[in-house]
């Protein structure tokens, strides 16, 4: 995802629920020129706010958590970004993961493995968890990789699950674990 600051990453990764990068990346240059601050997407109305995302999904719910938390991060933090995962998670429309993709990439801070959807599919297929409850996996996870690679991790899981490991049709012939993996529901 495009983004330029701490706040922006918040808003695009909050966008990216159920929403490709792609997607993210054409509707947030708009969103940002007229809202790219707490400050600013605080006041704006929430219908303008709906159409400039309405293309992600959602829009009415993400419309609503992102000018809720513009109002949080202007009243609690002068509208920063908080560097610490509870703070984070207690504003409207960010959990877990999209928490975790901020401390790690915009701060540098490893909270936690970001779990999505990729990183939940080759963590069941390669046999290290099993189940789809990314909190569990994170939990999981967590432990057997040290804390210094978490955020490049979840980046590597990611890029294979886009690239190879696909959910529907995997190129096991082009993985390089292709002779290890045990390939669980594939």
């Amino acid at each position: 995802m495009d983004f330029t600051n701490p706040y922006e990453l918040l808003v695009a990764t909050v966008l990216s629920a159920q929403c490709t990068d792609e997607r993210v990346n054409k509707v947030t240059p708009a969103l940002f020129k007229k809202y790219g601050t707490p400050q600013k997407m605080a006041k704006a109305p929430i219908e303008d706010i709906e159409e400039l995302i309405r293309s992600t999904g959602f829009f009415k719910n993400k419309a609503k958590s992102l000018k809720t938390a513009a109002i949080d991060l202007v009243e609690k933090y002068e509208g920063e970004i908080p560097q610490e995962l509870g703070p984070l998670v207690e504003l409207p429309g960010v959990g877990r993961k999209t928490a975790n993709v901020v401390l790690g990439n915009a701060f540098g801070i490893a909270s936690g493995i970001v779990v999505d959807t990729h990183v939940t599919r080759l963590s069941n297929r390669l046999g290290w968890v099993r189940g789809e409850n990314a909190v569990v996996i994170e939990r999981e996870l967590n432990p057997q990789v040290p804390q210094e690679d978490w955020v490049m991790f979840s980046h590597y899981l990611i890029s294979h699950g886009r690239a190879v490991c696909k959910a529907r049709k995997p190129a096991c012939s082009h993985c390089f674990l292709e002779e290890t993996c045990p390939k669980i529901g594939v």
